[in-house]
């Protein structure tokens, strides 16, 4: 039986098989430093842990309603109100099986075939794999690494054409760290307005800044970017929660309405256990974030003060999420490889080192380092990359 043709054009998540790849090479035995999660390395606080297992104690273990749970729904209306003072109906918000979730939906419900959506680069692994799964034509616009891998409302109108549906806007960017200031936004929200495209504000990374810099939601600006966005959100990076998959979307009625019809035929409801425990990360008083980000801020500097000084490597020192983003053709080119990609494969085989090749975030001269593991950890890692560079050094 042959496979249909919307998915044979897909290609394997990067950071997956990566991540794959290393563990395989650990169950053989090999001392690998994997740097290719996009997950937090902490645990997921005590107190959910305990929500999750109340829930299931009182029986919490049935369907719910596939937009979510009405008591998680009103505790993301007041995280919303709280964190990012936006206000939404309790009809405005889905809850899904993820965030990952909340934007394959959003894109089978917007896109028809042909459609377009500026997806800036670097970009997410997926954003492109689900805008064709959808039927829709990802358009690339480069973010430049001299404005910080971010466009401007200029390149912006630039891409727009009759087909144009949507863009993405992620900040704190994956895999970057970096994030659009509240004047940025605006540039590229007047655009969006005049020629009427939907506005994907993905904004998972929020809480993980560390920087004086304030996070801006595009939506929070005026009544009429709130009108024309859909917010992409969830527990994952936030609260450590990347297993529980507890994501959802804030937007307008129209679209959450379909997305919602949409879940119901696919996924039923999100876990319900899991909605309980997001409920309690939500409700508690106490902001699992603050500790993370102090830990993650001593790694981001230790590991950038490491990764810059190896020869030829490039680096933006990111604002948020919790990556590096180094450009490394030159340091590939001084080894005598012909592509970053091959680079990268040496480095995991020779030095058991794993990161990812920006190939896969649409930027080939660039590798992700996550720092989501122990400083020494990572200490280590940019000592074997050094030593692998000097090593192979024509």
């Amino acid at each position: 039986m042959e496979i249909a043709n919307r998915v044979k054009t897909l290609t394997p998540s990067t950071t997956l098989a990566i991540t794959a790849k290393a563990k395989e090479l650990k169950l053989k035995g090999y001392d690998v430093i994997g740097l290719g999660a996009g997950e937090p390395d902490f645990n997921t606080p005590d107190y959910i842990l305990q929500a999750a297992k109340n829930a299931m104690e009182q029986g919490r273990t049935k369907y719910t309603p596939a937009g979510g749970i009405n008591e998680l729904k009103q505790a993301i209306i007041d995280k919303l109100m709280t964190d990012n003072s936006l206000s939404y109906d309790m009809n405005q918000i889905i809850v899904t099986s993820g965030a990952k979730h909340a934007l394959y939906t959003l894109f089978q419900v917007i896109l028809n075939e042909d459609d377009e959506v500026i997806v800036p680069t670097p970009y997410w692994v997926s954003y492109p794999e689900q805008i064709k799964l959808a039927g829709g034509k990802p358009i690339y616009v480069e973010g430049k690494e001299e404005n910080d891998f971010k466009i401007s409302s200029e390149e912006l109108k630039l891409a727009i054409t009759e087909r144009t549906k949507a863009v993405i806007i992620n900040s704190p960017s994956n895999p970057t760290g970096m994030m659009y200031s509240e004047k940025e936004l605006s540039a590229l929200g007047e655009v969006c307005l005049e020629h009427n495209i939907l506005i994907i504000s993905d904004e998972i990374y929020e809480k993980l800044i560390y920087t004086d810099e304030k996070h801006f939601s595009v939506a929070q600006l005026s009544a009429e970017l709130k009108a024309q966005t859909v917010l992409i959100n969830g527990v994952s990076k936030s609260h450590a929660m990347t297993g529980w998959r507890i994501g959802y979307a804030a937007g307008p009625l129209n679209i959450i309405k379909a997305m919602t019809n949409l879940a119901s035929h696919s996924t039923s409801n999100p876990t319900s256990i899991a909605q309980y425990a997001a409920l309690a990360a939500y409700q508690a008083e106490t902001d699992p974030t603050v500790e993370m980000r102090k830990v993650f801020a001593e790694r981001l500097n230790a590991l950038y003060d490491l990764i810059v000084k190896i020869p030829g490597v490039t680096c933006k020192k990111p604002q948020g999420a919790f990556y590096l983003f180094p450009n490394v053709k030159e340091t590939a080119s001084l080894n005598g490889f012909n592509s970053v990609d091959d680079w990268v494969q040496a480095l995991l085989e020779e030095e058991k080192v794993a990161v990812v090749p920006g190939s896969g975030f649409g930027t080939p001269d660039y590798i992700r380092l996550s720092y989501a593991i122990s400083k020494e950890q990572l200490v280590e890692a940019a000592s074997r990359i050094l030593r692998f560079v000097e090593n192979n050094t024509k």
